[in-house]
């Protein structure tokens, strides 16, 4: 009797939240809209029970222990957002001079003046011909939806939901990109409003490309400048190259839950790049799947938390056949009383012999706040393997302070020299030069002009007296 009482018990579902009641009627309104809908109707139909059914993130799921969702939890007043445009300003000031196919949206909609000319292989779902439409039968949700359900993340869900359009990259057998595929994603000043973004990139057998995903802000935002919800399924066939930069550099009042989904078939190559400063809310899955024998992928990250910022890297990475390899390197600075997670995990499968898989996370507090919660995971089902794993958490060394204090460099330059260069070194895995030489301009000036990313590390020698 007491089994049974108590198995009734577990399936009585947990109460909503006010914003997971909300989000529903918004998914409503969505499929209402919808008039050319019936390519996403299953996947907004899908999406909307998941969501229903989770349960909402709190301490007791492991993966949410220590990521507050409270920003999100009460609000019953979100919006979608009216149509808008980037401002000269904006593109003038926070986008990259790159020589690029460049696509802009404001607040999840697609800003056609300030965007390039769609080549071809790439449109909205909305404009998808014949040969698009197929495309995004056969692969849309089909990434996402490999994940384990015990892992899988309500916001992604939430996304399916919430998908009235989306972007399509289709790059055809042994077709190389000549240009990078720059998507700039521009959240407003607009109170409270929400930006969902669904983007499938697939490249079949033998294909090349480089694409950015550039989250930022608009130069006027102040207080709460809403939701974005973003879901990247990345297809790559056999031999297929993709170099993926994602950078989530939005202003700190934010609220972005995001994820990136890869499946590398056989001999496929990814190799990816992400950047991000704290927000609100920050949170970033990826979910990265060896499905083809040969297939390899080098995964660098850096994030940057400070004032009363979070942010949350949640990596998987799966070993499902054998003879593939992995490296992930990942490393953060946090200041004041800010928070940052990594949680990073390797999981072999029992068939993937002959794997090679590494993966570092180092840390760098600048204040006695600062809190850093790292756990990297090794799941081992196969014993032909080589697998390393590690993470750190320290202040800046004291014997490399004195080094540079001793050769005249003084206490200030000498802390902003070392705290910047200890995370400068990842950026030289990113093959387009534009965006290397603007991203190191970029970090450059985040640490002159703000010292809470400075270790305040002061040994015997130096007095404290700044220049």
């Amino acid at each position: 009797m007491s089994a049974r009482m108590t198995n009734s018990r577990q399936s009585i579902p947990a109460p909503m939240s006010a914003f997971q009641r909300h989000a529903l009627m918004m998914a409503k309104q969505q499929s209402v809209a919808a008039s050319h809908g019936h390519l996403l109707s299953s996947l907004r139909e899908q999406g909307a029970s998941e969501f229903e059914r989770a349960t909402w993130p709190g301490r007791k799921l492991e993966h949410w222990k220590y990521t507050s969702v409270q920003a999100l939890q009460s609000n019953e007043t979100a919006v979608w957002a009216a149509g808008s445009s980037a401002s000269a300003e904006c593109l003038a000031t926070q986008l990259i001079p790159m020589h690029a196919t460049r696509l802009v949206f404001v607040d999840g909609v697609l800003d056609a003046a300030a965007s390039d000319t769609m080549p071809e292989g790439i449109c909205l779902f909305s404009q998808a011909d014949n040969l698009a439409t197929d495309v995004i039968e056969a692969n849309l949700g089909k990434v996402a939806g490999t994940v384990d359900p015990a892992r899988r993340n309500l916001f992604a869900s939430l996304n399916g939901a919430w998908t009235l359009d989306g972007l399509l990259i289709h790059v055809a057998r042994n077709v190389v990109l000549e240009k990078p595929v720059y998507l700039v994603y521009v959240s407003t000043a607009q109170h409270n409003v929400v930006a969902n973004l669904r983007t499938l990139v697939v490249l079949e057998q033998g294909a090349s490309a480089q694409i950015i995903e550039h989250f930022l802000s608009s130069e006027h935002v102040s207080g709460n400048n809403g939701f974005v919800n973003t879901l990247t399924e990345i297809q790559l066939g056999p031999n297929a190259q993709l170099h993926h930069t994602r950078l989530n550099l939005e202003h700190e009042a934010a609220i972005h839950v995001g994820a990136v989904h890869v499946n590398l078939m056989r001999d496929a190559v990814l190799n990816g790049f992400t950047l991000s400063e704290g927000s609100q809310l920050k949170r970033i899955d990826y979910q990265l799947n060896h499905c083809g024998q040969g297939a390899s992928l080098s995964f660098d990250g850096v994030y940057l938390a400070r004032h009363d910022q979070q942010v949350d890297y949640h990596t998987c990475i799966e070993h499902r056949v054998p003879n593939c390899t992995s490296q992930q390197v990942f490393r953060g600075i946090v200041g004041n009383k800010a928070k940052a997670v990594f949680n990073g995990r390797i999981h072999i499968f029992e068939d993937a012999q002959k794997t090679l898989a590494e993966m570092s996370n180092r840390n760098l507090l600048t204040s006695n706040s600062a809190e850093i919660y790292t756990k990297p995971e090794l799941e081992i089902y196969a014993d032909d393997v080589k697998c390393a794993h590690g993470a750190t958490i320290s202040q800046l060394d004291e014997t490399a302070l004195y080094y540079l204090l001793s050769r005249g460099i003084s206490p200030a330059n000498a802390r902003t020299m070392l705290s910047f260069g200890f995370i400068n070194e990842l950026l030289s895995s990113l093959t387009i030069e534009p965006l290397r030489v603007w991203l190191e301009a970029w970090l450059r000036n985040r640490f002159s002009e703000d010292r809470s990313l400075v270790s305040d590390i002061k040994p015997a020698t130096d007095s404290g007296a700044e220049p």
